[in-house]
């Protein structure tokens, strides 16, 4: 109860003190306060970083793995060499591995290529073609705004028919409905079956609406013979996803014709290597942006421990009245400590409240979003960060000698 009623004291001992000396309690609070707005925009920049990519990276999928002939990551030149010289994925590789997965909800052989688009007198250049199978749809994660999607008939058969991205819908068609209506493909004409409900952008950099899909027979008759394919792979369960990907490197192998001791030609791809890849750099980011951002609020805390040796400095004749009548040295300890708490719980707030109203301006940037987790993390550091600064000149005050505090003038 002592402890309470001591800190009720200080709060109000130390407000007192605040309202005394604006002028320099302002002074004191503006290191906190630019400490606490860097430190805060930088975590607010970090948080918002990691949500945008984990949002762009879900698109991948936790339960999906991707066959190609080059690893995601290559981590060196010569790496990159040695894998631009295995063979194609091939076709009838793909549908090896559609027969033979049973850990598999879906298997699509994919293939992507551009070519200009057009309708009318409207094109697009530059769109990508995928030709792929019904399955792609399931593969994807996509999902249809209008029509349909590819039938396994239409995949098998190779009818010229497609399904448009929705970007090539709007470029094309404006306000009209693209269904059943033609367009070019290069030389070739394509009815459109369906539309692609807007999927946005994978990384920020590749749109996913400007593209059109046709069946992987028309693309290899119509357009490249011998091309190198993707298979995506949608296992049954994300918790099997390591068996799943173990059963797929089996049939590649046997699919490939490899012997028993010889080294894969190919490689399976997952969106856990984005993740991994992910987590270093922005772990290297964060340490070292808040790092610097850290060191202005260094500075702060410096000032504030220069006006708390003033603030003592000035009050030594308080101090030892305060102890002849019985203060305790820690009483005096905690009447300081929460006076420089107190500089900089105000000065972090108002720092809090600068940082919100700049991300407002950010926003229209970069994908940044102030949670309440980093402006609570923002303002225990600015609270931390004042008792830290405020102990020495609190641990003078509370080891002063009542009797030469009293003679002090």
């Amino acid at each position: 109860m002592n402890f309470l009623i001591e800190i009720k004291e200080g709060l109000g001992i130390a407000w007192d003190a605040i309202r005394a000396n604006k002028m320099r309690s302002v002074l004191a609070t503006l290191g906190i306060v630019i400490g606490i707005v860097t430190v805060t925009l930088m975590g607010t920049a970090i948080n918002g970083m990691n949500e945008a990519f984990h949002r762009s990276i879900s698109i991948i999928g936790a339960d999906m793995l991707y066959v190609g002939q080059y690893a995601w990551f290559i981590q060196s030149e010569d790496e990159w060499l040695r894998q631009s010289k295995r063979r194609v994925i091939s076709f009838e590789q793909a549908r090896e591995v559609e027969r033979e997965m049973s850990q598999a909800r879906a298997v699509a052989p994919v293939v992507g290529m551009n070519q200009a688009v057009r309708y009318k007198n409207q094109s697009s250049s530059r769109v990508t073609i995928l030709g792929t199978t019904d399955q792609y749809l399931t593969t994807s994660g996509f999902t249809l705004g209008q029509g349909r999607f590819i039938t396994p008939e239409e995949a098998d058969g190779g009818r010229p028919v497609c399904v448009i991205g929705n970007d090539v819908a709007t470029n094309l068609f404006g306000l009209e409905s693209p269904l059943d209506k033609k367009i070019k493909v290069g030389l070739r004409e394509f009815e459109v079956v369906g539309v692609l409900d807007k999927q946005g952008s994978f990384m920020g950099f590749e749109s996913l609406d400007n593209e059109v899909i046709i069946p992987v027979q028309q693309l290899l008759v119509s357009y490249w013979r011998k091309p190198s394919f993707q298979i995506q792979v949608k296992a049954t369960r994300v918790d099997q996803l390591d068996e799943a990907k173990e059963e797929l490197r089996g049939i590649m192998r046997r699919a490939r014709r490899l012997a028993p001791g010889d080294e894969d030609d190919f490689a399976i791809n997952q969106q856990q290597q984005f993740l991994d890849m992910f987590n270093r750099v922005a772990g290297t980011i964060a340490l070292v942006g808040l790092l610097l951002t850290s060191l202005s609020l260094f500075v702060g805390g410096i000032g504030i421990m220069n006006i708390m040796f003033v603030s003592v400095a000035e009050r030594t004749r308080e101090i030892g009245v305060r102890k002849a009548i019985g203060a305790k040295p820690r009483t005096i300890l905690l009447q300081f400590l929460i006076e420089a708490a107190t500089i900089c719980a105000i000065g972090g707030s108002v720092g809090i409240l600068i940082a919100y109203l700049l991300t407002f301006l950010i926003a229209k940037v970069m994908p940044v979003d102030m949670s309440l987790p980093v402006a609570g993390l923002a303002l225990g550091v600015s609270l931390v960060t004042g008792v830290i600064s405020g102990f020495m000149p609190a641990w003078r005050a509370a080891r002063m000698n009542p009797v030469d505090a009293l003679r002090n003038e």
